[in-house]
């Protein structure tokens, strides 16, 4: 998988646990726990893009 398509799905990602993190806080019987682990989720994702971005590409 290039690095280009790598950092697309791990954006895709991202936005789906956003989406779904945004879903969550509109219902009030769900678990903060729950939503706390899809923050995680995301976070470990932006931090897994941001390091790809810093990483120097080699030709």
């Amino acid at each position: 998988m290039s690095l280009a398509s790598h950092l697309e799905e791990l954006q895709k990602k991202h936005g789906d646990i956003e989406r779904e993190i945004d879903e969550a806080l509109l219902h009030p019987s769900v678990d903060d726990l729950d939503i706390i682990n899809l923050k995680r989720r995301k976070l470990a994702i932006k931090d897994e893009i941001e390091k790809l971005r810093a990483k120097p590409t080699t030709h």
